[in-house]
């Protein structure tokens, strides 16, 4: 996750989402490699098309294109392309990250990274392919001592692909 550049880096956005003054999710951001303020980092960043929008500073809905392009389907398997399960967990890590600054009302350029600190109950229940559009889901389950916890799931035509508990801490930026 590290300062969450990835998943949602490039987004066409339903609505606007502030985070105090800054902007964390724009209108039609571009392929180009626009910046987006809440996501420092530049790396991996078209692994996300959409954000559907964040609900009462408790959910969000993110929405990922799986392009037949994308360097991680390669190898992954020859002949027979799936999404990896791992870069499934990077998304939802990524959408739990940008739920946790809003909550808290806080960005990276004010020195907070918001980091991947454990996930539990992975389960994978159908391969995800080049074409294919998934949606991603997470929910705050609960807060102790700067480290969140969170609900999440992906899934494809409104079945569920992944799920997980992920955990995200806050914490400085060194």
């Amino acid at each position: 996750m590290g300062g969450l550049s990835g998943v949602l880096g490039h987004l066409e956005i339903c609505k606007d989402v502030k985070v105090g003054a800054h902007t964390l999710i724009t209108k039609s951001i571009s392929e180009s490699g626009e910046y987006i303020g809440i996501m420092p980092a530049q790396h991996h960043k078209d692994w996300a098309k959409s954000s559907v929008g964040i609900d009462e500073n408790e959910t969000i809905h993110a929405r990922k294109l799986i392009k037949p392009d994308e360097y991680f389907l390669q190898g992954h398997f020859p002949g027979n392309p799936i999404f990896p399960g791992v870069i499934i967990i990077e998304a939802l890590g990524q959408a739990s990250g940008i739920l946790g600054f809003t909550i808290m009302n806080k960005t990276p350029e004010e020195g907070s990274i918001y980091v991947l600190a454990g996930v539990d109950k992975v389960r994978f229940r159908k391969r995800v392919r080049p074409g294919d559009t998934i949606d991603l889901f997470s929910k705050v389950v609960n807060e102790k001592r700067g480290i969140w916890k969170f609900d999440c799931r992906a899934e494809y035509n409104n079945e569920i692909v992944c799920s997980a508990t992920i955990l995200c801490a806050d914490r400085k930026a060194l």
